[in-house]
């Protein structure tokens, strides 16, 4: 990792300590930070959709160590994160899934390096597709199992354990969408 890369890096994480601890609604905060760095991510680089999201991990571990720092909700964080994320992608219709999908493994593999709780995580993940669902003209239910089934395939891939985890948050119905993983799911 270069210098320059490096001190992005700490200068997300940095402002991201600073919006949380300075604002009352964290998820807003965040909404408004993220969304305009994705935003010039994607004018910078061309990219869209997952392969926006690709070149977002920087900026996706350096908001996710800075709401594991403050101690705050992490729910929180990472709904104002998700939310943020896909009004800066701005992807719609099948690249909205496709984005939903790679963003959902971004976060739970993330959050799993950060020492972050991945429980929470996917709550606020799910919660963050579900609110970003209509924004981006999708199929909420659908957009939100798309993001189940990428949450648990990459826990999986860490550990059964963690799979496990992420599986039972991502069962049942979340803000008042039924939340549906069509495959089963299980390690190697």
């Amino acid at each position: 990792m270069s210098a320059e890369q490096k001190g992005v890096i700490e200068s997300v994480k940095d402002s991201i300590i600073g919006v949380i601890k300075g604002a009352g609604d964290i998820v807003n905060a965040i909404v408004g930070m993220i969304s305009g760095l994705v935003s010039n991510l994607a004018k910078e680089t061309g990219k869209t959709g997952s392969a926006l999201i690709e070149s977002a991990q920087d900026i996706i571990g350096s908001a996710i160590s800075g709401i594991v720092e403050t101690g705050k909700s992490l729910e929180d964080g990472i709904k104002g994160l998700v939310i943020g994320i896909l009004k800066g992608s701005k992807a719609v219709g099948g690249e909205a899934f496709s984005a939903i999908a790679t963003l959902a493994g971004k976060i739970i593999t993330t959050t799993l390096d950060k020492g972050g709780d991945v429980v929470q995580a996917t709550t606020g993940l799910l919660k963050g597709v579900i609110y970003s669902a209509k924004e981006m003209g999708v199929d909420a239910e659908k957009a939100v199992s798309v993001a189940a089934k990428g949450a648990i395939k990459a826990a999986y891939e860490i550990s059964t354990e963690a799979g496990n985890k992420v599986k039972r948050a991502a069962t049942g119905t979340i803000d008042g969408i039924k939340v549906v993983s069509r495959e089963p799911f299980s390690r190697g």
